[in-house]
């Protein structure tokens, strides 16, 4: 992590905004970006006193956009803008969607297209900085003029009105918890309310952290299938680099390497290739030889995403915006859709990623399949049950990603008395794929779990270990925080404490830490 993020002119990088979000990373504004928005909030600071109306500047908003504000009354205007969309409803979204929402808002303000003054960038960074968070429902975006109400509960927090939690959490009015702080309310002048709600903020902010949790799960998926590969007495031959350079997508290309990495000088892979143990069997299931074509076309969704994001991390939204030659001109960028369909896009790949995890989970607990071990990896089955119900909460959170991954992007409500009558719903995707994510860390932890107790039924254990370096050592590190084989016990902390392993990336540290090269 940076120790400070600095935010400019130019585009944030996506692991900034991750740092800031997540890990409550400092930022800090560039002398580019405080000038840049003083020369545009001169543009608009000219605009106040023509007789001729300018959208945001002396008139109402949204479908009451032909109504002109007296220029006494436009204080007014902005705090009532703000007040009365700040409408969210709900359960609290976490603190890191609101602070990615607000990192995002005050890189668009540093690019100088918005007309805001500095003082209310400024404001914005204080409250990142002092880690105050504004309380924000879950509902209330519908993706299109931005995440209006996520952002007016932000904008809400900058005008020291509203709920806010502090850096320890605790649930404050935000003017006590600014003023524990030293920071100033701020007081928005004209075109300031527009410039703070109308944005992807929110939605990009959840892409960014999806797609980054997505390329770890992505690498930790290629571990849990080349362990199932080995637990079940698979071949390796499929994964050959030249088999796969017949079909080059780059990412079954890199997955099918991750595999072959991972399953290098493996004991057990090499018994099945010679003597009495040789393989027989003509080919292996889908769930093990397609592994890298399912897991590389995951990767390759993920990086359209990531383009996407790259380019909505570049972009300066705003309704209306001051364009470079000083111009003030309305326009439609807040509108979710780029960022709406790929969130949907990811949640279709997160659901079939879990799909083939949970596949090769249930494999190993048939006997007509699973080459020789106990029913359900029971130590006594009968007595024992062993993993079968692990699979069926697996197989219950599958079913689950399949329903999340029905896009959201493709129903628009019309709002606003049919001035906004085509919305994105991007923010609803994000959220849903957020859901969705939580529940791919769970199917493969599940699927580790349960292939390293295969392991060990084979082998006796780590101290007889025939598994290959890299598999050996992501077994040390489960077999750390949970016990081998033996009679059934409470299996629901088991499970959550693998979760963890890979939430936290432990699992993926500890192949890598055998490797010459890292996963890709």
């Amino acid at each position: 992590m940076t120790p400070t993020v600095i935010v400019s002119t130019g585009a944030l990088n996506s692991a900034d905004v991750v740092d800031v979000a997540r890990h409550l990373v400092a930022v800090e504004l560039s002398t580019d970006s405080l000038a840049a928005m003083a020369d545009s909030r001169n543009v608009i600071d000219a605009l106040v006193t023509d007789t001729v109306p300018h959208y945001g500047v002396s008139t109402g908003f949204g479908a009451l956009a032909t109504k002109q504000i007296p220029i006494e009354l436009r204080t007014q205007l902005q705090r009532s803008l703000i007040r009365s969309h700040a409408a969210s409803s709900g359960a609290e979204i976490d603190r890191e969607i609101v602070r990615g929402l607000m990192l995002n808002r005050l890189s668009t303000m540093a690019t100088g297209r918005t007309g805001v003054r500095p003082v209310v960038a400024q404001t914005y960074a204080a409250l990142l900085n002092a880690a105050i968070t504004p309380v924000v429902g879950e509902y209330g975006s519908l993706g299109c003029s931005g995440d209006l109400a996520p952002l007016s509960h932000c904008a809400l927090a900058v005008m020291g009105e509203g709920k806010v939690r502090n850096a320890d959490g605790v649930l404050l009015d935000a003017a006590e918890a600014m003023a524990a702080e030293g920071i100033e309310p701020v007081v928005l002048a004209e075109k300031e309310g527009l410039a703070l709600i109308n944005g992807t903020d929110g939605m990009l902010g959840m892409l960014l952290m999806a797609a980054a949790d997505l390329r770890r799960l992505a690498s930790i998926a290629d571990i849990s299938a080349a362990m199932s590969v080995e637990g079940l007495l698979g071949t390796d031959s499929v994964f050959a680099a030249d088999l796969h350079a017949l079909r080059p997508h780059p990412g079954q290309r890199d997955a099918a390497a991750n595999i072959r990495a991972v399953l290098a000088d493996s004991t057990m892979i090499a018994e099945q290739k010679a003597g009495a143990h040789k393989f027989t069997r003509v080919q292996d299931a889908y769930s093990l030889r397609c592994a890298p074509q399912v897991h590389g076309a995951v990767r390759a969704t993920l990086a359209h995403a990531e383009s996407v994001a790259a380019i909505e991390l570049a972009s300066a939204i705003d309704n209306p915006v001051v364009t470079v030659d000083g111009r003030v001109e309305s326009n439609g960028n807040f509108h979710g859709a780029p960022i709406g369909y790929v969130l949907d896009f990811l949640a279709i790949a997160v659901a079939d990623l879990a799909s083939i995890s949970e596949r090769r989970t249930d494999r190993f607990l048939d006997t007509a399949r699973n080459h020789g071990l106990n029913a359900f990896l029971a130590d006594d089955p009968g007595v024992d049950s062993g993993h079968m119900i692990a699979q069926y909460t697996a197989a219950g959170i599958v079913s689950e990603l399949k329903r999340l991954a029905v896009p959201a992007s493709v129903d628009s409500i019309p709002s606003s008395a049919m001035q906004e009558d085509h919305v994105s719903m991007g923010w609803h995707a994000g959220l849903k794929l957020r859901r969705a994510i939580d529940g791919l860390e769970r199917v493969l932890a599940i699927e580790l779990l349960t292939s390293a107790r295969a392991l060990d039924m084979r082998d006796g254990g780590l101290a007889t270990s025939k598994s290959s370096p890299v598999i050996t050592a992501v077994r040390t590190a489960i077999r750390a925080k949970v016990q081998g084989p033996d009679t059934d016990r409470f299996i629901a902390p088991e499970m959550e404490e693998v979760r963890l392993l890979v939430a936290d990336a432990s699992i993926l540290d500890a192949a890598n830490s055998v490797l010459d090269a890292p996963l890709s």
